[in-house]
């Protein structure tokens, strides 16, 4: 059976609560990753989906957005940080706090 056509991503249209999910989905296997670059490209995927709603999580009122993205930023930073890549774990740890 052949495809005529790409499923189109509706990353786009997700919301902040999608988008936290989204980022625990991709540290949850990055976390399980037995390949360092797999577990890498997957961290890369956390950060390019906080990107996208880092703004309104900003603006929000919301406490538990906002505690769960600096919950996100502190699970990537301790990931990166135990595969080596201290400077870049400072960076997210840095993030996690301006949320918590």
């Amino acid at each position: 059976m052949m495809f005529g056509t790409i499923i189109s991503s509706p990353r786009s249209s997700l919301s902040l609560q999608q988008i936290l999910e989204l980022a625990h989905v991709y540290l949850d296997n990055a976390h399980k990753a037995t390949d360092l670059n797999v577990a890498l490209v997957l961290c890369h995927d956390v950060e390019v989906a906080l990107s996208r709603g880092k703004k309104a999580a900003k603006r929000t009122s919301d406490k538990a957005i906002q505690d769960g993205v600096a919950t996100v930023y502190f699970r990537l930073a301790g990931l990166l940080d135990s595969h080596g890549h201290r400077a870049e774990a400072q960076a997210f740890f840095k993030k996690a706090e301006k949320f918590g």
